[in-house]
């Protein structure tokens, strides 16, 4: 067993730890020993700022603190969804100058996609719709800052899969035009981690929706549209689902 403390730094919501960055850090102990996508589910809301215990168990992961399950990961529960091409640097810039966060206050100190974040404190991932492509299809771009690199230059995986996160958020907010959902699960994996200062391309697309369950995929590519990770997410909508009555 181990301590890990998710800082404020890190958090998603205003109290919560950042749902992709806490999935992250429950794959990350798993990445190498499985060689292939891990599936990470969230239990409950992650505490800011105190000491929870990560530790292994026979299926993997469990992220738990104050006597209660708060996460758990384990080799992937479904296959990795087919991603679409990468829509080329310049589309992607494009359609991140959409990002609705820029007009309407959505989450904006939110580690992944705040726009209250400073460069080098949040990731600045501002997913919005691509041009000519389906609704709900959302892409940016995401520039690694230097400050999320370990010694040998390359992000760290939480913040890989934090940066994977709130796309797929996006997308159900484009395709539906409402808002107000949480990451419930998570299934990815990273084909190569991005150099510290390099660009990166992020594309994410609506799957499906059952109930109060909207499914997202992202990936992220590299300039040279080559993959680099990819992601399956289930979304947990707050209040009921589209088209349904309170």
């Amino acid at each position: 067993m181990s301590k890990v403390m998710i800082g404020r730094q890190f958090c998603g919501p205003p109290n919560s730890g950042n749902g992709g960055y806490v999935c992250g850090v429950l794959a990350d102990g798993l990445a190498e020993d499985l060689n292939g996508p891990v599936t990470a589910v969230l239990r409950a809301p992650i505490p800011l700022d105190v000491d929870l215990d990560l530790q292994r168990g026979e299926d993997g992961m469990v992220l738990s603190g104050q006597g209660s399950l708060i996460g758990a990961a384990g080799p992937a529960r479904v296959e990795l969804p087919e991603p679409p091409p990468s829509p080329g640097l310049e589309a992607a810039r494009a359609a991140g100058a959409r990002h609705i966060g820029h007009t309407q206050r959505t989450h904006p100190i939110c580690f992944t996609c705040g726009t209250a974040r400073e460069d080098g404190d949040g990731l600045r991932v501002f997913a919005g719709p691509l041009e000519g492509a389906e609704p709900g299809v959302v892409a940016c771009t995401w520039v690694a800052h230097p400050n999320f690199a370990g010694p040998d230059g390359t992000i760290a995986p939480a913040v890989v899969w934090a940066a994977l996160d709130c796309p797929g958020y996006f997308a159900w907010v484009e395709k539906e035009g409402r808002h107000g959902a949480l990451l419930g699960t998570m299934t990815g994996e990273i084909l190569r981690r991005p150099n510290a200062g390099e660009e990166c391309v992020l594309v994410a697309w609506p799957i499906a929706r059952d109930g109060r369950k909207e499914i997202a995929g992202v990936a992220m590519y590299d300039l040279d549209n080559r993959l680099m990770a990819r992601a399956h997410q289930v979304w947990i909508v707050i209040g009921p689902p589209p088209g349904q009555a309170a």
